[in-house]
């Protein structure tokens, strides 16, 4: 683990744009140093929380600055979320190299370029280099579930009656086979003489909420078998994904940087999106409100950001724009990462304070519009023509514009962003293994737990109705059922939980999460999520249709 860099500076001979250096620090107490042109340019760990914008072609330096902004945030003790699309953002967990070009940028800044590496906690959604990343399928909710499998209106109609369904009858969503079992559950099917249905009440239920055709559940299982395909049924399951875990620091004070390997993941740009997203949405209902701190609590960033606006339905893109205005008060500063400033929708776009402008080229009328469009969005510096100057812009150069002050961008300058203190590059299989190894949380998700839930629960009603027990969960599970359900109140009104419903829930799910392995997993078979940490969450929902979970 390396030790926190100490900040220097010395003399040096020229800056980004040409003008004669002067001794310039790293890092302080309050901002982060991230580049240096006319001006040094600092990023003020208070205003961090007002979001951010990360852009420029391909090739321009946009992971480079991920990687000097996410190194600055950890050196402050914030933690970071970032999503690795090409592998490189994992070189931050070793020692940095004092290359040439590292040291001559350095000194041209006035920095003594000191290596360093920071404590880094691998995630992958596939589990094949990085923790699992799994979520219930209640979780997720509806809204988002229809997005990542592109439903129509009438589809997503239909996936919301199945979720009505399963919280009316105590059904948990776990996973991928439970949502079939209870869409199949759903069709109606013609009775036959002297047969009795055990799903009939089921059914009558589902048709109460208008017609469920058996056409548009054969569609939606359609759907699923895509999404199976792309291997999002990995990502659905228990032990389901714990926010805190995110939220670390380490021994030496300093945050954690937790890196999504989604090199795989972009094969499905819509999984992708959805998935960020859910991550967002839990961030958002998930913690209280906190107001402006002297730091973020976390700090997300959000890698080709384009695919979360692409042909999103304009009820989803209110939701998102009413997340990111609001969770600035949770504490979580959330920064884009995309080419083009106009992928990001107008609205999000004005939520967005901090800005980074690598170059953009102009051979098309819509590049030229990008780099019109990029221009206007800065405070003009009357020594510089802004639209100009990102035509021109070399690699690592960048305008920025951070907030100031009283919360006021500063006028647009051009500087040289700062260089890496860790590696530029990706690790090796044999390091990424290691520091998996060491992970603070090795061994809490990488075994995954199949609780009881609606597939089996649907499975044994054809039984128990042969027995003449239909309705009837047996004996003392029956009983903790319905313990449960009245602690969670899930026959009452939706609204906010009470104190002992969060308790129970609370409890629910910790035991959830830490039966993995073993004789452990054949108990969290019986009484693991199905009986707690779903029913109990799947009452209340956020503004995404997630879990509601304060």
């Amino acid at each position: 683990m390396a030790k926190t860099t100490k900040k220097a500076s010395a003399s040096a001979s020229s800056g980004a744009a040409g003008a004669s250096a002067q001794p310039v620090s790293a890092d302080t107490d309050k901002a982060l140093f991230i580049g240096r042109g006319d001006k040094s340019a600092f990023l003020d760990l208070a205003f961090a929380n007002r979001h951010g914008l990360v852009t420029g072609a391909t090739g321009t330096g946009k992971t480079v600055t991920l990687q000097v902004m996410a190194e600055g945030f950890a050196r402050a003790g914030v933690p970071v979320f970032a999503a690795d699309i090409k592998g490189d953002l994992s070189g931050i967990a070793e020692v940095g190299e004092p290359k040439d070009f590292i040291l001559s940028r350095a000194k041209g800044m006035g920095l003594a370029f000191q290596p360093d590496q920071f404590s880094t906690v691998f995630w992958d959604v596939f589990g094949e280099q990085g923790h699992p990343v799994r979520a219930t399928v209640l979780e997720m909710g509806p809204l988002l579930l229809s997005r990542m499998l592109d439903l129509n209106d009438v589809q997503e109609g239909v996936l919301n009656v199945a979720f009505r369904l399963a919280d009316e009858n105590h059904l948990p969503l776990i996973d991928m086979k439970d949502l079939r079992a209870l869409l199949d559950a759903m069709i109606p099917v013609p009775a036959k003489a002297g047969e009795e249905d055990p799903l009939a009440s089921l059914r009558a239920a589902a048709q109460s909420f208008g017609n469920v055709s058996k056409a548009t559940v054969g569609t939606i299982q359609r759907q699923l078998l895509v999404l199976e395909n792309q291997g999002g049924a990995k990502f659905f399951g228990e032990p389901a994904l714990e926010l805190k875990d995110f939220m670390r620091t380490d021994a030496d004070g300093r945050g954690i940087v937790n890196i999504l390997s989604a090199d795989k993941l972009m094969q499905s740009p819509k999984l992708y999106a959805t998935f960020l997203l859910w991550m967002l949405s839990e961030l958002f209902e998930e913690l209280p409100e906190v107001g402006d701190l002297p730091k973020p609590k976390l700090v997300f960033f959000f890698d080709e950001a384009h695919l979360l606006f692409n042909d999103a339905p304009k009820s989803l893109m209110d939701k998102i724009e009413q997340v990111v205005r609001l969770i600035r008060s949770k504490g979580v500063g959330v920064y884009f990462v995309t080419q083009n400033p106009i992928d990001v929708p107008d609205k999000v776009l004005a939520q967005l304070g901090n800005r980074v402008q690598h170059a953009l080229r102009s051979f098309t009328p819509r590049d030229q519009k990008a780099v019109a469009a990029a221009a206007q969005t800065f405070r003009p510096n009357p020594a510089l023509d802004t639209a100009r100057v990102i035509t021109e812009l070399g690699k690592g150069e960048a305008l920025v514009s951070f907030l100031e002050g009283n919360g006021t961008p500063a006028m647009v300058e051009r500087v040289l962003i700062r260089p890496p203190s860790a590696r530029i590059g990706p690790v090796t299989s044999e390091e990424r293994n290691a520091i998996i190894a060491k992970s603070p949380v090795k061994g809490k998700y990488d075994t995954a737990v199949d609780s009881e839930s609606a597939y089996e629960m649907l499975q044994k009603r054809p039984e128990t109705a042969a027995t003449g027990e239909a309705g009837s969960g047996g004996g003392l599970l029956d009983s903790i059922g319905s313990i449960v359900g009245s602690v969670f109140g899930t026959s009452n009104s939706r609204g906010r939980l009470t104190t002992g419903q969060l308790i129970a829930r609370n409890v629910t799910r910790s035991v959830t999460n830490k039966v993995v392995g073993g004789v452990a997993a054949d108990l969290g078979k019986s009484v693991g999520g199905s009986l707690g940490s779903s029913i109990g969450r799947s009452i209340i929902r956020g503004a995404l249709g997630g879990l509601l979970r304060r």
